[in-house]
């Protein structure tokens, strides 16, 4: 019988979790509706939160809250109908990575799951650190219009639990001026890695600085050991996916997130 208890886990205490999720995490693709990586990112906020199930001592799944969608993924073997029933007792309406009886997929968004795998590549990017963080910080603040990305919130991520997992490039032009950035997340030898997030300045796109970073970011989580490396678009970001594409990724499922029916 499941004993299905859930933790509400603060940014210091999200070591438990990310390991979890490492250790289920495919060498092909990433499992579920969450990455190490989507935690790393998470954990830029000083106030994040993490959600992690345990029956007895046993991890049993992890999520987190992500612009009102809940993102879950369970362990291998784990009584999915005890964790959707009590994702169904949290009131939320839209879920990543669990189906919940009695929600149905989304109608309209699709998500698209790619993967890479490790090849040789040439790229001009720059691994990057406390010299050139504001620059990197520059790029994604430019590349999404509603981003509250800072260089303090890029030392919370740092200094997480998650932090030596991320692999953080930045790409300049021949003038020196930030072009495009990407952070990568290592989830073990063996394992996928993540892109969460990627981003290019849009006085600067169309020249190809955004696929030498997804590269610089794709050969660096190799080097660590990563089995391939993973991006989730969505469907119709037609840009996006081309990028992706150009840079050898190769579409391995189209996923949707589930919602709760109005009035249920």
């Amino acid at each position: 019988m499941t004993s299905l208890v859930r933790h509400v886990l603060t940014s210091v205490e999200a070591g438990p979790a990310l390991q979890a999720l490492a250790e289920w995490t495919p060498a092909d693709v990433p499992g579920g509706g969450v990455h190490p990586g989507d935690i790393g990112w998470h954990l830029r906020f000083d106030n994040a939160e993490v959600l992690y199930w345990v029956d007895g001592d046993t991890p049993v799944a992890v999520g987190f809250h992500d612009d009102g969608v809940l993102r879950v993924t369970a362990a291998p073997g784990a009584d999915r109908g005890a964790l959707a029933a009590d994702v169904d007792q949290l009131g939320v309406t839209w879920c990543d990575g669990l189906p919940v009886p009695g929600w149905t997929p989304h109608p309209d968004e699709a998500w698209f799951t790619m993967s890479w795998s490790p090849q040789p590549v040439s790229s001009r990017a720059e691994v990057v650190d406390a010299t050139n963080a504001a620059d990197r910080v520059m790029v994604q603040r430019s590349a999404f219009a509603n981003s509250t990305f800072s260089v303090e919130r890029w030392r919370v991520m740092k200094q997480s639990p998650a932090g030596e997992s991320a692999v953080d490039v930045l790409v300049r032009t021949p003038g020196g001026e930030p072009a495009a950035a990407v952070t990568g997340w290592f989830a073990g030898v063996g394992r996928c890695g993540l892109l969460e997030p990627v981003g290019a300045h849009p006085d600067h796109r169309g020249h190809g600085y955004g696929r030498d970073a997804v590269l610089g970011a794709c050969a660096a989580l190799a080097e660590r050991g990563a089995s391939a490396v993973a991006v989730v678009p969505r469907a119709e970001n037609d840009a996006g996916v081309a990028l992706y594409r150009s840079a050898g990724f190769t579409v391995i499922s189209e996923n949707r997130d589930w919602v709760r029916p109005r009035g249920a």
